[in-house]
């Protein structure tokens, strides 16, 4: 005979009186076992006398607000899993919970079945916060070796046959697959020297002097005309065997820290608008991060939480 699934033990506590009843009757609905208090002296008084499996705990109360009640629940319960709910949540509330330990920050309006699914993980998980859940930056980056790469002395010829290696591998190309388009190059030492686009292997069929005048001011000043004859396309293709990969390549990209956090990638990427990042896990590349792989974890995110 199957054993009845265990009630999970919740302590609501919000000085909202309506919120906290409606709360409380839609989560015994759906199976919880609820107390519901009005401020953090009551909440912390219940902890003391009660064993509960979650709390939900709002942030601006009398009495005692909800990070002085959390650091009053840590040190009586340790383990037990807070879920921080307010509507009036800032960036530095945000700080503050995490570096408290809270479980996860929710804000009000919240969904129920988002507030239920977030009470049965902390309850399940026993209380991991979600500073320690969230995943790093090396955890979400490409590895170094799924990157097609090239040395920067072979020519730009051979960089064409490489990425065309790479597209026959993986089939037809998607987003996942975007770090395709691009190659990393390496020196002799195999230190990770620049990367090798697509349109920089198309820039190579420009001549020199159309090439030159994005890094030369007067040239760029000056208005050149493209050839545009037909069959230069043929000829100057058959002579990317002459153009090294050093010619044409950007500047490697530059490194974050393995351990660094996603929003410190979030950050950076934002601050200096450059898309992708070279991982470093103790002075060695061991992978890239690119902005679509925090857009892919933006939406494994969402997803998991039914938004």
């Amino acid at each position: 005979m199957t054993e009845p699934t265990k009630q999970i033990r919740v302590l609501i506590v919000d000085d909202e009186e309506r919120f906290r009843e409606a709360t409380r009757v839609m989560l015994e609905r759906r199976g919880f076992l609820v107390t519901a208090v009005g401020d953090g002296v009551q909440a912390v008084d219940a902890v003391r006398a009660n064993g509960f499996d979650a709390v939900v705990l709002d942030i601006k109360m009398p009495r005692m607000d909800g990070h002085a009640a959390l650091a009053e629940i840590r040190s009586l319960r340790p383990g037990l899993p807070v879920i921080m709910l307010t509507g009036h949540g800032t960036p530095q509330s945000m700080i503050t919970s995490l570096q408290g330990g809270v479980f996860d920050f929710l804000n009000k309006p919240c969904e129920l079945d988002l507030l239920t699914r977030t009470i049965r993980a902390a309850a399940e998980r026993g209380g991991k916060p979600v500073s320690e859940l969230e995943p790093l930056v090396h955890h979400v980056m490409v590895p170094l070796s799924s990157f097609s790469s090239i040395r920067s002395d072979r020519s730009v010829a051979d960089a064409v046959g490489v990425l065309l290696s790479a597209f026959s591998q993986t089939g037809t190309p998607t987003v996942a697959e975007s770090m395709h388009r691009s190659m990393l190059v390496m020196d002799e030492s195999n230190n990770v020297v620049g990367l090798l686009s697509m349109s920089e292997i198309l820039s190579g069929l420009q001549p020199a002097y159309m090439r030159a005048r994005i890094d030369t001011p007067l040239q760029s000043s000056l208005h050149l005309t493209p050839p545009r004859y037909r069959g230069l396309f043929t000829i100057m293709a058959r002579d990317l065997h002459r153009i090294k990969v050093e010619d044409l390549m950007s500047d490697a990209p530059p490194t974050i820290d393995a351990n660094a956090t996603l929003m410190h990638a979030v950050n950076v990427m934002q601050d200096t608008g450059i898309r992708r990042y070279l991982v470093l896990d103790l002075g060695k590349p061991v992978g890239v991060i690119r902005e679509h792989d925090l857009f892919f974890e933006l939406s494994r995110i969402l997803k998991i939480r039914g938004a």
